[in-house]
């Protein structure tokens, strides 16, 4: 059996309240009462149950999401995973705030970051962008004691303490021997579409599918990265000037969001042969266009899987508990026509 506080409390000749006091670390003990609970805690090999203790005192912890405000799908449906986690707050015993920010701004996510460490959460989730002042605004956050985890988009180069999301590297990877056997070995040009180069995983994407295009299909011309900032509007406009300029176009990549303009320039395009084309997140709007044969496949990570990691990794760095990889890992889906769920 696992020693409990009482047994601690009889082999320290002690009250129950003086182990209490000793284990929260409140004043009122003298040092030679304290020295000899916690020569009995570690006699006994006591272990804090932290998350059951926490528990039992009704313990609440607020947590911070910073989101961007894109008009996109993906970050509508990242968006109402966090309001469902936050209307779950009471049977979580969490609390959910969440703050929008320009997307793309690392000036408006460092403040945001600035303005919760006045706050003092249990835990912060965002959405990072690889800039240096958001990179310092993190780090004070950890140096005050506060977990931060980043979600979709990774900041590796700062101490935030975990990341749920996706094997970016991987997703790009994946896109690239899709497109590369879907175009079958022959002479192409290919086209890719991206958020902003500002945020990881969408660097990281194109870093995976470039490089398994020039080592498995040098025979394919990559033309350069384009970036439609997630926005609809703004991607259907690439979209469309690209096909004027290239009525050959063999192939296209959409690595980051805004695939409501990529269809609405698919459907609008007249192209002598119709380019192969491979999308990020399984939506309404990829999903009809998988079905009409418009797009050929879709890479999707489980937004809900995300939020719902993020907050066990927060409550979980808040409690001093370990993390447990395999439950935290998220996979990365490969959705066709013929396999849609």
């Amino acid at each position: 059996m696992k020693p409990t506080v009482h047994d601690i409390a009889a082999h320290a000749g002690v009250s129950l309240a003086t182990v209490d006091r000793v284990l929260n670390r409140r004043a009122g003990v003298r040092a030679e009462t304290r020295e000899r609970v916690e020569g009995a805690i570690s006699e006994l090999g006591y272990v804090r149950d932290l998350a059951a203790a926490n528990l039992a005192k009704g313990r609440v912890y607020p947590l911070v999401f910073i989101l961007p405000s894109n008009d996109n799908s993906f970050m509508r449906t990242l968006r109402r995973e966090v309001e469902g986690a936050r209307a779950r707050s009471g049977q979580e015993r969490t609390t959910i705030s969440i703050v929008e920010v320009p997307p793309f701004d690392p000036q408006a996510i460092a403040a945001a970051l600035d303005a919760v460490l006045a706050d003092g959460p249990a835990g912060v989730a965002l959405v990072a962008v690889d800039a240096p002042e958001v990179r310092v605004a993190i780090d004070n956050l950890v140096q005050a004691g506060i977990p931060v985890v980043t979600l979709v988009s990774d900041l590796p180069g700062s101490r935030r303490h975990h990341y749920a999301g996706i094997d970016n590297m991987a997703a790009g990877r994946t896109a690239g021997s899709l497109l590369g056997r879907f175009l079958a070995g022959r002479p192409a040009t290919v086209a890719v579409i991206a958020g902003s180069m500002l945020v990881r995983d969408h660097r990281e994407r194109f870093e995976g599918f470039r490089a398994v295009m020039a080592a498995e299909f040098p025979q394919v011309s990559l033309l350069p990265v384009l970036e439609g900032r997630d926005d609809p509007g703004l991607v259907e406009q690439i979209v469309t000037d690209l096909f004027a300029a290239q009525p050959d176009l063999a192939g296209l990549y959409s690595l980051g969001a805004g695939n409501r303009g990529l269809v609405r320039a698919l459907e609008a395009a007249h192209l002598p042969v119709r380019p192969a084309v491979i999308a990020h997140e399984l939506t309404e709007t990829t999903r009809a266009a998988l079905l009409s044969g418009r797009i050929d496949a879709v890479l999707n990570q489980d937004a809900g899987h995300e939020v719902r990691s993020a907050i066990r990794l927060l409550k979980a760095k808040a409690d001093g508990l370990p993390v447990l990889s395999a439950q935290e890992r998220i996979r990365l889906d490969i959705f066709l026509r013929d396999n849609l769920p």
